[in-house]
């Protein structure tokens, strides 16, 4: 494992909490080294109602996966959802003193903390600011503006919203166990890492996360995040509405809705039946297949159609033939049977179910593969990628120091192959004389510039442990 960066995604879900450790291959696959799972105690609909419990689950987890990897775990990535993120469009500028000099970082970084001074909401927090497309001197439609020439510089941005007490509390969770906080992402733009490709991303298209507690929503287009929403119900009402329709328990209605359970009516005979064991020696229950699809799709129309409202309110109507990879469904919803038709039905836009697979190594556990892990899988990639080095994980008595040092010169003469190489591509195309000069070129690797969020996670840090 020496020279190779060793990550960690924790996913704190309603229903369940996922550790995954994992590393990339020579090949640029995810090989996954360990992972936990721990049922999610003191979460509500992505949100911490009860810390103790959280701990308790999110301990078990870890402990789950540093059995199953060999390493200890000193920090993680940390996805960040629930029903109080919302998000919102803005537009703002900035006025350059030298409209001569070409435009730097340094700009782009003032008109991102302009954005962070816009006032919220009471309780509320920025936490993410996007940058979509930008102006230069009234020039629209520029993807990237570093190196133009320019006295006024806008952009439109996508802001995330969040509230700050639900973030600390997450933080807090984390720390008590002892573990460190190395990243935090939102939890749609995770599953987007894990299940999208990046052409579906610049053709348009909706993610749909379908998780117990909420479902998450994710819009892009031209490759750039365009909408995010998360609307506060998922699986586990679904659950709950065929526990009080068939008066069961809920575990019996778990089973029930994941081996029996269809969201199309029309696919169940009316003489259909299953036994419900009776409790503590009562008679069975005979429960009808026909109703038990009556009560998913009643539900699960209510689902989609909330779904649907957020695309139209980022402009269906202009943009229904834009979004032309149309909807990626993924989270453990999206395995419930007959799901995917009846989204095409209710919006008549092409879906498939996303599987995190593509960026795993073969030969791993097939279980990862499933759609509900989509989210543990893209906070684990995020570590990945991070411009951050962080010692997430290594082997008991290791010393992190020199892990570290390892780590960074793997990276670094990564980065020096790839510039040679692309160096010895100019090299064809150039005449000899700025071929020679291109020899003399210096090739120290540039260290990767930490990017705005990577910022707003340091601060949020320092935020916690003066909080602590």
């Amino acid at each position: 494992m020496e020279g190779k960066r060793i990550a960690v995604g924790l996913d704190i879900g309603t229903t369940k909490i996922v550790v995954v450790v994992g590393q990339m291959n020579e090949h640029g696959k995810i090989e996954v080294l360990g992972i936990g799972k721990a049922k999610s105690l003191g979460v509500q609909r992505g949100v911490v109602t009860n810390i103790v419990q959280t701990i308790e689950s999110i301990e078990k987890a870890v402990a789950m996966a540093e059995e199953s990897s060999g390493l200890k775990i000193r920090s993680v990535v940390v996805g960040i959802a629930g029903q109080h993120i919302r998000s919102l469009q803005h537009s703002d500028y900035i006025t350059r003193e030298d409209a001569e000099s070409v435009i730097e970082n340094y700009d782009i970084d003032r008109l991102i903390e302009n954005v962070h001074k816009l006032v919220m909401m009471p309780g509320e927090e920025i936490i993410h600011v996007l940058p979509q497309e930008y102006k230069v001197d009234g020039q629209p439609e520029i993807n990237e503006p570093r190196g133009m020439y320019g006295g006024r510089l806008e952009a439109n941005f996508h802001i995330v919203v969040g509230q700050i007490s639900s973030i600390k509390n997450i933080g807090r969770c984390v720390k008590n166990t002892g573990l460190e906080l190395a990243n935090i992402t939102l939890e749609p733009l995770a599953s987007a890492e894990a299940v999208l490709s990046q052409e579906e991303k610049e053709a348009g298209v909706v993610l749909v996360d379908i998780g117990g507690g909420t479902t998450d929503i994710a819009i892009f287009k031209d490759g750039i995040i365009r909408h995010t929403a998360v609307i506060p119900y998922g699986g586990n009402i679904i659950t709950s509405d065929i526990k009080e329709g068939c008066s069961i328990i809920e575990k019996q209605a778990e089973l029930l809705k994941i081996k029996f359970g269809s969201a199309w009516p029309g696919e169940n005979k009316e003489n259909e039946i299953v036994s419900i064991p009776g409790l503590r020696g009562r008679e069975p229950k005979e429960i009808s297949l026909k109703m038990l699809s009556k009560i998913i799709h009643a539900r699960c129309v209510e689902i989609i159609e909330s779904v649907f409202q957020e695309i139209k309110n980022y402009g269906y109507d202009e943009q229904r033939k834009k979004l032309i990879a149309g909807i990626v469904l993924t989270g453990g919803g999206s395995q419930l049977r007959h799901v995917k038709q009846l989204v095409e039905y209710i919006t008549g836009m092409d879906t498939r179910i996303g599987f995190p697979n593509e960026h795993l190594a073969s030969g791993g556990d097939e279980e990862l593969s499933s759609p509900q892990y989509a989210t543990g899988i893209g906070l684990l990639m995020k570590g990945l990628t991070s411009s951050e080095i962080d010692i997430m994980a290594m082997e008991p008595g290791a010393d992190p120091e020199a892990i570290k040092a390892a780590v960074e010169a793997a990276r670094d003469q990564a980065i020096i192959e790839a510039a040679e190489e692309a160096e010895n591509t100019e090299e064809d195309e150039e005449t000899t004389e700025t071929t020679n000069e291109a020899e003399e070129a210096p090739t120290t690797p540039a260290k990767p510039r930490k990017g705005v969020f990577e910022s707003w996670v340091e601060k949020f840090k320092q935020f916690l442990d003066n909080d602590v």
